[in-house]
């Protein structure tokens, strides 16, 4: 059976370009394109590079969205590498790939870097379902979370220096909901479409809809229930209760789910957590070309769900312990209740404590990397305040749209902090600046961001400025757990060996065992990723540390 995509008219098929001088290789990648993919997209070949580079020409003209780049490396007066290095000028979103023979492996790896390809491909590839099929149609899955088609769909009319706007957004992207934006300022359309429903243009955002109906001003739960999500559970009792979709969560919802655990994930967000709003991830296992954290939290969420979990969102509000039970209490008054709780709720990025910074947030200030801000920024400087991880990676992403990206940093550089890789990255990007040993004093503005205040080597400066994304640590959203739950200092949750202090357990731990290692101060209520005192800020950790507590999970429950 060939590849079961998303059924789009012929004139709004996607393309798959293939390029190879040899016309017996060429004919042999059209053939098998065509026979798995056909009949969701239009398959495409060119002779050469240079007559490949012509096609997309033609096709970007047209507006002809292109979906993957097949090319053969060996090929004469231009490269594979070369071409598609320059294809990606006139379709920098299309999957690229390129076809190699066995010797010229390194330099596929190379121009994974290079010239930014997705993947390479060993010739032969015979048997096509194991060798090539499996590989495109992970490219194309990953291509299709960000196509936006044609269509008269879900629009949001907002004001870009709006918290509520920037919410509403926020929200949509990265739960993969397809929508148009429009900005109420100047935008004639904006108006027009306001106008035709008899609708305030004072009372924004408004979300609308294909049917003709509308939402003024929403809250995640409406918003939620109107675009599809879950927000009841559809049973009453659970074997286990994910809270929270991060990393960790995540993947205790694919093991336990897989595992035969009636598993339900509690979300008030979006799958991926704080790494869901971060814009690549270049260190993690078996992405050589990095992913962006949207793309792993939708490909773990699709995972989890084909083995059963299901997904609720909601916002955790309360925990309560009833002999064997646990029930979660949740914003909307209802309760779920299980054998077993896995806390996964992660960390939230702290705020800006000067003066401004509360006024003026969701109004130019922003937390994470806000990638939905990112198209709102060409040719701007925007400003990043941090030094580690998330920093970086929010600058090189930023970097592709603003015309300046100044990093502020309070130390003396970032090679405390960051990994090389992103160091490395960062100094060859030349619109990236990196301000050292600099604070921000004070956020200037009142309706939305226009300065700051910078305290520098040289003194103190105000500077023009219309964005700021601020990564300056992180802190645990712990406050609505009850007090049997404990917690370190700063509110991360203890659990396994940090229970024990001067080398006896807590008092009020009455089992015979020991804690498992993942086990918080209450039998039955596990902990796992970046919420736990001690754990490893890294993607790969928190993931490691959701399926080990699984295996814990099953312990006890064969305790009962």
């Amino acid at each position: 059976m060939g590849y079961q995509g998303p059924k789009l008219s012929d004139m709004a098929r996607p393309i798959l370009l293939a390029v190879d001088d040899d016309v017996s290789v060429l004919e042999a990648v059209v053939q098998d394109l065509r026979r798995h993919y056909g009949a969701t997209y239009r398959v495409m070949r060119a002779a050469s590079g240079q007559a490949a580079l012509d096609t997309l020409a033609q096709l970007t003209t047209r507006q002809e969205p292109v979906a993957l780049i097949l090319s053969d490396q060996r090929m004469p007066g231009m490269t594979g590498v070369e071409f598609l290095e320059r294809a990606r000028a006139l379709y920098p979103e299309a999957r690229r790939v390129l076809l190699t023979a066995y010797a010229d492996t390194e330099a596929a790896i190379r121009a994974i870097n290079t010239a930014r390809i997705h993947y390479y491909l060993n010739k032969p590839w015979d048997p096509p379902e194991e060798k090539l099929y499996p590989v495109l149609t992970d490219l194309l899955e990953d291509w299709l979370a960000g196509y936006q088609p044609p269509f008269e769909g879900l629009r949001v009319i907002g004001n870009r220096w709006s918290l509520k706007d920037h919410k509403v957004r926020s929200f949509l992207s990265r739960n993969h909901v397809p929508y148009r934006w429009l900005d109420i300022a100047g935008n004639k359309d904006a108006l027009k479409l306001l106008s035709d429903r008899q609708l305030d243009p004072d009372l924004l955002p408004v979300v609308l809809f294909a049917d003709g109906s509308s939402l003024v001003d929403p809250d995640v739960a409406t918003l939620a229930g109107r675009v599809g999500l879950s927000t009841q559970a559809a049973q009453e009792f659970y074997d286990i209760v994910v809270v929270g979709a991060g990393p960790a969560g995540l993947a205790a919802a694919v093991y336990g789910a897989s595992e035969g655990l009636r598993t339900l994930v509690i979300e008030p967000e979006a799958p991926g957590g704080q790494a869901g709003s971060t814009s690549r991830i270049e260190n993690y296992l078996g992405f050589p070309s990095g992913v962006t954290g949207a793309d792993l939290g939708r490909r773990a969420h699709i995972q989890a769900s084909r083995f059963g979990a299901e997904f609720l969102t909601q916002r955790a509000t309360g925990l309560r312990i009833e002999g064997q039970y646990r029930f979660v209490e949740l914003v909307d008054g209802r309760e779920v209740s299980s054998h077993v709780v896995l806390l996964a709720t992660g960390v939230y990025y702290r705020k800006l404590d000067i003066p401004g910074a509360e006024r003026l947030t969701g109004r130019g200030i922003y937390y994470g990397a806000a990638l939905v801000e990112a198209l709102a920024c060409k040719d701007e400087e925007v400003f990043v305040v941090g030094g580690a991880n998330s920093a970086g990676q929010a600058a090189l992403h930023f970097a592709n749209f603003a015309c300046k990206v100044t990093m502020l940093v309070r130390g003396n550089g970032l090679s405390a902090t960051m990994s090389k890789y992103l160091i490395d990255e960062i100094e060859r990007t030349s619109n990236i600046v990196l301000e050292a040993k600099t604070q921000v004093l004070e956020a200037i503005g009142e309706e939305r961001l226009e300065g700051l205040r910078l305290l520098g080597p040289q003194g103190e400066s105000v500077v023009p400025a219309s964005s700021l994304f601020v990564f300056i640590g992180a802190e645990p959203g712990t406050g609505w757990l009850p007090p049997c739950i404990l917690r370190d200092e700063k509110g991360f949750i203890l659990a396994g060996p940090d229970l024990r202090t001067e080398g006896k357990l807590p008092a009020a731990w009455k089992e015979p065992r020991e804690p498992f290692l993942l086990e918080s101060s209450v039998p039955g209520v596990f902990v796992a990723g970046d919420v736990r005192h001690g754990s490893v800020k890294r993607v790969a950790s928190a993931v490691g540390e959701g399926s080990i507590a699984v295996q814990f999970v099953h312990q006890y429950l064969a305790g009962f």
